[in-house]
C-alpha cells in the first residue's frame, strides 16, 4: 500500500499535464493510467543497459603507469 500511496503524486502530475495537453479528462486518465507502466518498463531496459556497461568495464583490465 505504501507503494501506491508513493505514486499517488507522479500519477496526479501525469494525469494534470496530459489534461493540460489534450484538454480531455478521458484521454489525461488514460494516459495517467498507461504511463508508469511505460516508465517501469524503460526503467528496466535502462537498468539492464547499465548493467551490461559496468561488467565490461569491469572484465577490462586496467592500464596501471
Amino acid at each position: 500500500m505504501d507503494h501506491f500511496l508513493g505514486r499517488r503524486p507522479h500519477l496526479t502530475v501525469a494525469v494534470s499535464v496530459a489534461f493540460a495537453l489534450t484538454r480531455d479528462w478521458r484521454a489525461a486518465l488514460a494516459i495517467g493510467m498507461i504511463e508508469p507502466i511505460f516508465q517501469t518498463i524503460a526503467f528496466a531496459i535502462h537498468e539492464r543497459i547499465w548493467t551490461r556497461i559496468a561488467a565490461r568495464g569491469a572484465a577490462q583490465p586496467t592500464a596501471q603507469a
